[in-house]
């Protein structure tokens, strides 16, 4: 009774095709071999002794019949080295009758085993390499964003007596942002934006619409329906400077920190917003407002400006590239003139203790101290 060949001793897989002219069974193929080569390969490589000793596996051999003609595959393992092993691989190819009928042994390839496990190994470790990875990328993020997000709530205030979710330093910046809601304001922190402020619904409370008088205020909301409502609301009751949106669809709850970004990079004037989008701002009531009306409309068109105190009594009128070099010299709280504010003049207005500025339309300005308000011909309406 024949060993059978341990598989981790298993160095090469012999594979060959089987072709016979005549109708045989597997048990004729492997006693054609084992009769054939007997002798054939001298008595160390005797088929019937390498099974034996377990140093060749058995013959297997898989045939179908088909038209009188039969057909198939055989397999043998070898733990012998490789040139013992081509020999025998030789051996089974040399058989060419099978019983009585004409037979071809054709050997197909001779497989290194361990070649073979190998790649299995490394393709398999290639699968749970990638596997771990994706792993890693996916827990740790969580991790530190868990611990990132309980920090944020932390860091959340609730600003003015409506307690608006905001950032810690709404107070203190001079520029706040303005979002729909808490989880837009969360989301600012996350990315370390800490001067946002949110509505919390469309109607505008008037916690905001003070910030805004005071502070130079972006309105930077959603990028659907429900964004433009907030946003139109916004800017008629509230004193806005600039608009940013999130992309298309988006929310601005859910965004990159590169998309984020790239929204407030993109931002613009809100009168230039509003052109745009064809709205027009509904008059502001009252006598101050009308009055500045009135005096822009006396010098539009004749590049003038018009210096007044603090009482809004008129000091005197000037050319409008003199207005630097007059603001020094007469120290006027409110300046009203046909033209655009620059940021060099705003900061000549903030040295000379200039309170307002009414002007034709806001310029690319930056920084807007605390204590100076600008209006432009948009806002008197």
């Amino acid at each position: 009774m024949s060993l059978s060949l341990d598989p981790s001793a298993a160095k090469y897989l012999i594979k060959a095709k089987i072709k016979v002219d005549g109708v045989v069974d597997k048990s004729d193929v492997i006693g054609a071999i084992f009769g054939q080569t007997e002798g054939l390969m001298g008595e160390e490589l005797d088929l019937r002794d390498l099974q034996k000793s377990a140093r060749i596996g058995r013959i297997e051999v898989e045939i179908k019949q088909s038209g009188g003609k039969s057909e198939g595959e055989l397999t043998l393992t070898s733990a012998l080295e490789k040139v013992e092993t081509a020999i025998i691989a030789a051996g089974i190819e040399s058989v060419d009758r099978i019983g009585p009928c004409k037979a071809e042994i054709k050997v197909e390839k001779v497989e290194d085993i361990r070649i073979a496990k190998r790649k299995r190994l490394v393709e398999r470790a290639k699968e749970i390499l990638q596997e771990m990875i994706k792993q890693s990328k996916e827990e740790l993020p969580d991790l530190t964003e868990e611990v990132r997000q309980s920090v944020q709530i932390e860091e959340i205030i609730y600003y003015g007596p409506e307690r608006l979710p905001a950032g810690p330093n709404i107070e203190k910046s001079d520029a706040i942002i303005i979002v729909e809601g808490r989880n837009d304001v969360i989301n600012l922190l996350r990315h370390g934006i800490k001067n946002a402020i949110a509505v919390e619904g469309t109607s505008i409370p008037k916690t905001i619409i003070d910030l805004c008088n005071e502070k130079i205020a972006t309105a930077f909301v959603d990028g659907d329906r429900g964004g433009e409502l907030v946003l139109r609301e916004l800017l008629q009751v509230a004193d806005i400077d600039f608009v940013a949106r999130a992309p298309p669809t988006r929310e601005v709850e859910e965004l990159s920190y590169k998309l984020i970004m790239k929204a407030l990079k993109n931002k613009v004037p809100a009168e230039q917003y509003m052109e745009q989008m064809g709205w027009k701002k509904e008059k502001k009531k009252g006598g101050e407002y009308d009055k500045y009306r009135e005096l822009l409309e006396e010098v539009k068109g004749k590049h003038q400006a018009i210096l007044l105190d603090e009482k809004g009594e008129e000091i005197k009128r000037v050319e409008t590239g003199k207005i630097i070099e007059e603001m020094a010299k007469e120290k006027p709280k409110i300046i009203v003139f046909d033209g655009i504010v620059t940021q060099r003049l705003v900061d000549n207005a903030y040295e000379n203790g200039v309170t307002k500025i009414i002007a034709t339309a806001l310029g690319d300005v930056i920084k807007i101290p605390k204590s100076l308000k600008i209006i432009t011909e948009k806002m008197l309406g």
